[in-house]
């Protein structure tokens, strides 16, 4: 199947995905600026891979259900499945996933994903509706995972930028241990409301997890210039991820994260999980928003 993307666009923003994954692979400004990063696979090759069944990794990478075990890469398999294009216009366009032969190798479960990007002004909405159309519970964890250009565009240098969040986040955050969640934690590096990208450092443990979210948005951007505001109501956990030295970071809305490190319970059971009731579905959005008065509300 081809991975010809489908362009939408507004005045101020141009937006194009692609069926493989249902991935965000462009996105820029109305001047044609780009603020996702462009997958150079000599640092990483996503853009902005959606996140489905799972976050993060189970245990050696198996999830296990009635007794039985299924093999399962980090971050599941939607990312490297062709979607169906079930409609587009020039600001909308919706994509479907489900179950088949290959995912039931993976993940014992029928399943319907859903998948719609709206782009209205200055605003690019995702949109996931997980469906369960099978009679028992569905359980599953679903993420976004998008790379800004780091620096954007707009001038200030990498160590200016940083991610401001709604809220002061006061709770200790995780780290990945071999891409499951540590048990230990470390102290929030945004009590203050404030996230600092001046030291590339601190992304050599790789992403940092806030499992106990209180902020629905952040903002990214350098003081005085044009930034992104990425809202995320209804996704109770974030990662921030980069690669030391990286011209990308990546601001994650999550529900749901990697199986906690020695925890050996069946997938079920495992924590972070929702279960979609027979016949039910859950939806799970993001919103990028570009502003090009950002930079007013961060910190220099």
């Amino acid at each position: 199947m081809t991975n010809m993307p489908v362009k939408l666009r507004s005045r101020l923003l141009e937006a194009e995905i692609g069926t493989l994954g249902a991935e965000l692979v462009r996105l820029a400004d109305g001047e044609g600026r780009d603020l996702l990063w462009n997958g150079d696979a000599a640092w990483w090759a996503g853009r902005a891979p959606l996140l489905f069944p799972i976050v993060g990794r189970l245990p050696e990478d198996t999830l296990v259900h009635d007794g039985a075990s299924y093999p399962m890469k980090q971050h599941g398999f939607a990312r490297r499945r062709d979607f169906a294009l079930l409609s587009a216009t020039e600001t909308r366009a919706t994509f479907r996933l489900t179950e088949d032969e290959e995912t039931l190798k993976q993940y014992p479960f029928a399943f319907g994903l859903y998948v719609t990007y709206t782009l209205q002004e200055a605003s690019l909405t995702i949109e996931a509706r997980v469906h369960n159309p099978g009679t028992v519970n569905l359980p599953a964890s679903f993420g976004f995972h998008p790379a800004f250009r780091w620096p954007l565009p707009y001038g200030g240098t990498p160590e200016q930028h940083q991610i401001r969040f709604e809220m002061p986040e006061v709770a200790p955050i995780h780290r990945p241990v071999d891409g499951l969640l540590s048990r230990a934690t470390e102290p929030s590096p945004a009590m203050d409301g404030a996230f600092a990208l001046d030291d590339a450092t601190r992304f050599e443990r790789d992403a940092l997890i806030f499992t106990e979210l209180r902020s629905r948005h952040v903002r990214y951007g350098a003081p005085g210039e044009p930034g992104l505001e990425i809202a995320f109501e209804g996704m109770p956990q974030l990662g921030i991820w980069s690669k030391p030295g990286a011209p990308f970071v990546c601001i994650e809305p999550w529900f749901g994260y990697a199986t906690p490190e020695d925890d050996r319970r069946p997938f079920v059971e495992k924590p972070g999980l929702i279960q979609v009731l027979p016949g039910a579905e859950v939806r799970f959005a993001m919103t990028i928003r570009w502003l090009p008065d950002v930079g007013r509300n961060l910190v220099a």
